[in-house]
């Protein structure tokens, strides 16, 4: 049996007239593993143990009615304190940062009594994970833990059952030994060492290096540090090319043609998040309409954004501050018939899809990003011949860079600059590296990635 431990699960329940209703899950790992293992692709069962993270779910869990089609789903009913403190506070306002590298570190972190606090709930969820997966793994089963809000379960589990066979894999980057160190240095240990104990995957090279660089630094030369390895998501071909023939697709489609006309479009694709690097995006298109006023009306920029950790206040502020940019922009810029930014938050794929079969150029920027799958679906559904503008520091970078136009996060004049290269292309260069980015981007599927931790659990 295979047995899977995630956040969130591949469903979420509703209450309804007779029982309670299994619904898709929102989430990457959750689209990503969820048809796998309800398709049998990774053994002849599976389990998958997930928070209940609603009212519903924690209903369906207490009434005994968590069914799902094609898999085994235990939803852990925890403490919605404890819980709230780990994820809010540890998981996302704390290591998310850390790994993106993205604090402002003048003002945060504070590691005072309530980041204590937090910790200690961090601990017990994370120990309640190991509990569920103890009691429920068969001998000589296959365990895979994931991501960040997980990094205990590894050494707990571990050390409850040596039986299993173990990997943990981490859908984020992973900071160096510099960035490391900000944590107070027993969380820094116990994070480092918990991961230490199995093999951790990445999606990139280059953070596993920065892991074991950092497990090295917290543990000592002399500790026992399971390898790392190396297994990079690709998208859902079927799922891709299902999307692209919908009715909805099509209706997109139009409607952007509608909004956009003649005019080139630069299209983003993004949860609203300060990794994500949003402002210095805008920013960088403002400077292209500043130094190159040719492309004033003749470009518009479609930005697919939706919001992320509403709770968080550093959210909050992120969103506020994405959308005072684009309303400047388009107050300085735009004319009676032209918004140079169009900005669409529905969170719908079909939506996404039809943007991605018509942009000019996607913009792909962040700051640090584990992967970045719109960086691999664009051009797979791109019809147009559509120019990548990547930044290195995704790990998408390592399989796609050589066909793209890197953009350096930080710099607003080379990303302005790489902008109207991309616009300006000439046919032949474009079809180019639309071809040989289709092929990158479709080296992989979904079943790679999961075949790759399954052999990779011990």
């Amino acid at each position: 049996m295979t047995v899977i431990i995630s956040n969130r699960g591949p469903y979420q329940f509703k209450k309804s007239n007779n029982g309670f209703i299994a619904q898709g899950g929102a989430g990457g790992i959750a689209s990503s593993l969820g048809p796998l293992l309800t398709s049998g692709a990774a053994g002849d069962s599976a389990t998958w143990i997930a928070a209940a993270l609603t009212p519903d779910d924690r209903a369906a869990t207490r009434a005994g009615q968590v069914k799902a089609p094609g898999i085994e789903l235990d939803l852990l009913d925890l403490d919605e304190r404890e819980y709230l403190l780990a994820y809010n506070l540890i998981s996302n306002s704390t290591l998310w940062f850390i790994y993106h590298g993205i604090f402002d570190l003048a003002r945060r972190p504070r590691f005072d009594h309530r980041f204590r606090e937090a910790w200690e709930a961090y601990e017990n969820i994370n120990q309640a994970f190991a509990n569920a997966a103890a009691e429920k793994a068969n001998p000589d089963d296959v365990v895979l833990i994931q991501d960040y809000q997980l990094n205990l379960v590894p050494a707990m589990l571990r050390s409850a059952r040596p039986d299993l066979r173990i990997a943990h894999f981490s859908h984020t980057p992973f900071c160096g030994p510099n960035s490391i160190r900000i944590l107070p240095p027993d969380i820094a240990r116990a994070i480092c060492g918990s991961m230490a104990s199995v093999p951790s995957g990445f999606h990139s090279a280059r953070w596993a290096r920065s892991y074991e660089a950092s497990a090295r630094e917290m543990l000592g030369s002399n500790a026992n540090i399971t390898d790392s390895f190396v297994a990079a998501l690709g998208p859902d071909h079927d799922l891709l090319a299902a999307t692209a023939q919908l009715p909805e697709t099509a209706v997109g489609r139009a409607d952007l043609k509608e909004q956009i006309g003649d005019r080139a479009m630069i299209l983003r694709v993004d949860r609203i998040d300060p990794s994500k690097n949003i402002l210095r995006g805008f920013s960088a298109y403002q400077r292209l309409l500043e130094t190159h006023p040719e492309w004033r009306d003749r470009v518009v920029f479609v930005a697919r954004l939706n919001a992320s950790r509403q709770t968080l206040p550093e959210y909050i502020g992120y969103r506020n501050e994405v959308e005072q940019a684009i309303s400047q922009l388009n107050d300085e810029w735009g004319t009676n018939d032209w918004s140079p930014i169009i900005l669409d938050e529905r969170d719908d794929f079909p939506t996404t899809a039809a943007a991605f079969a018509d942009y000019d150029v996607l913009l792909v920027n962040p700051i640090k990003d584990g992967l970045n799958l719109v960086a691999k679906e664009g051009p797979l559904l791109n019809q147009r011949d559509g120019v990548l503008c990547l930044s290195p520091e995704a790990g998408a970078w390592d399989e796609l860079g050589a066909d793209a136009l890197s953009v350096h996060p930080y710099d607003i004049e080379q990303v302005a600059d790489s902008l109207n290269q991309a616009l300006t292309m000439e046919p032949k260069e474009r079809a180019k590296r639309a071809a040989s980015l289709r092929t990158r981007a479709g080296a992989r599927q979904p079943i790679d990635w999961l075949k790759d931790q399954l052999a990779a659990a011990k």
